[in-house]
C-alpha cells in the first residue's frame, strides 16, 4: 500500500512514540489527524513543542481512548489508523490495574469497533515485547508463549487478542507491531534510559536503578516509527503479530555504565529496593528475533545503540528539555 496522501489517525500522539511517528507520517507525504488524550490544561503533550509550521499540518483531536463515542467521532473519513494510545508504566499497573483494563483493553476494544463499522482500510494495534514475558528462549520470535508477567503485560495480551479476534471473525485488516524496549529523546523518566540520564545530568553521584542484571533489546525511537511505516504499507502483515527489534541486548548495569562514560562523569551505581519488580513479575531477558519483519518489509534499523544514546543525552543537555523531568524522585 502506498500511504502517500492518505487519512491518517495516531491515537497516543501526544506521547513519546506517538509524536514522533506524527512527524514521520508527516515525512510520508499524509494528512495526520492526532488524537490526543483531552484535559483541563488544552495540553497537548509533547505536541505542543513543535514548531507552528509543523503543527499547522496536524489536525488534532482531544478525547478519551475510553470513549467509544469520541473515538467513532475521531474514526470518521480516516484511511488507517495506528493505534499507540495505552497506560504503560508496569509499576504503576500494580497499584492501579482496573485504570488499565479500561485503556488498554476496552480502549483497543472502542478502535476496533469503530473501524470495523467505517471500514479502515488498515488497523496498526501496538503491542509490546512484555507480553512474552520471562525469554524461554532467544531470540524471541512471534511464536514464543505469551506470559502475563504484570498487570499491565496483562492487559496488552488482551488488547492483542481482541485485535485478532476481529482479524478472524470479522475480517478487520488488523497488524500487530510488536516493539521491543524503545528509547529516544521525549522519553518519559519511568523507563531507564531517561532515569540514567537525568539523574547524570542533574549531578547526582548515586545512580538509583532496580534490578542491574536484566537485559533488553533497545531501540531508537525513529527506527521504532519507520518499522510502524513499514508494515502498515506491507499488505502480507495483515493478521499478523509482527516484532520490531534490533536483534541485540544489553544488561541494565552494561547500560548505565555505558551512559556514565558517554557523559564523562564520575558516579556510582545504586540498586534500590523500591524499584525492583516482584521476583515472579521480573522479566529477565528480552532479546528479539527481527528475522519476520525484515522479510515482510526489508526494515532494519538504521540508529545502533551508541549513535542513538549520543542523540538522546544530547537532547536532554538542552535545560528547557531536561527541567521537564522529576529525576530526584522513583517515577512509576
Amino acid at each position: 500500500m502506498n500511504i502517500k496522501g492518505k487519512k491518517i489517525l495516531v491515537t497516543g500522539a501526544d506521547g513519546f512514540i506517538g509524536s514522533h511517528l506524527v512527524e514521520a507520517l508527516l515525512d510520508e507525504g499524509c494528512y495526520v489527524r492526532a488524537f490526543v488524550f483531552y484535559n483541563s490544561l488544552n495540553s497537548w503533550g509533547w505536541l505542543d513543542t513543535f514548531p507552528k509550521n509543523k503543527l499547522k499540518d496536524i489536525e488534532v483531536f482531544a478525547g478519551d481512548i475510553r470513549d467509544p463515542n469520541g473515538i467513532r467521532t475521531a474514526v470518521r473519513e480516516i484511511d488507517i489508523v495506528f493505534h499507540l494510545a495505552a497506560l504503560i508504566g508496569i509499576p504503576f499497573s500494580y497499584h492501579s490495574p482496573d485504570s488499565y483494563i479500561d485503556t488498554n483493553i476496552k480502549g483497543t476494544l472502542n478502535i476496533l469497533q469503530a473501524c470495523r463499522d467505517y471500514g479502515i482500510e488498515r488497523v496498526i494495534v501496538t503491542s509490546t515485547s512484555e507480553v512474552y514475558g520471562t525469554a524461554r528462549y532467544v531470540p524471541i520470535d512471534e511464536k514464543h508463549p505469551i506470559q502475563g508477567q504484570s498487570p499491565y503485560s496483562a492487559t496488552k495480551i488482551g488488547a492483542d487478542k481482541i485485535a485478532e479476534s476481529f482479524y478472524r471473525s470479522f475480517d478487520t485488516p488488523v497488524i500487530i507491531a510488536r516493539p521491543f524496549n524503545t528509547y529516544g529523546p521525549r522519553q518519559s523518566a519511568r523507563a531507564i534510559i531517561p532515569t540514567i540520564i537525568t539523574q547524570l545530568l542533574n549531578g547526582s553521584k548515586k545512580i538509583r536503578l532496580g534490578s542491574l542484571h536484566t537485559t533488553r533489546d533497545l531501540n531508537y525511537v525513529t527506527d521504532i516509527c519507520s518499522g510502524f511505516i513499514a508494515l502498515s504499507k506491507c499488505d502480507d502483515a495483515i493478521g499478523q503479530e509482527i516484532n520490531i527489534g534490533s536483534g541485540q541486548e544489553i544488561s541494565i548495569g552494561d547500560l548505565a555504565k555505558k551512559i556514565i562514560n558517554l557523559i564523562n562523569v564520575d558516579a556510582q551505581i545504586v540498586c534500590e529496593d523500591v524499584r525492583i519488580r516482584p521476583q515472579k513479575s521480573e522479566v529477565e531477558r528480552l532479546l528479539c528475533d527481527n528475522s519476520l519483519i525484515k522479510k515482510l518489509t526489508g526494515w532494519k534499523p538504521k540508529i545502533f545503540l551508541e549513535e542513538g544514546l549520543m542523540k538522546t543525552i544530547e537532547w536532554f543537555k538542552n535545560k528547557k528539555n531536561l527541567n521537564r523531568f522529576k529525576w530526584d524522585i522513583y517515577n512509576v
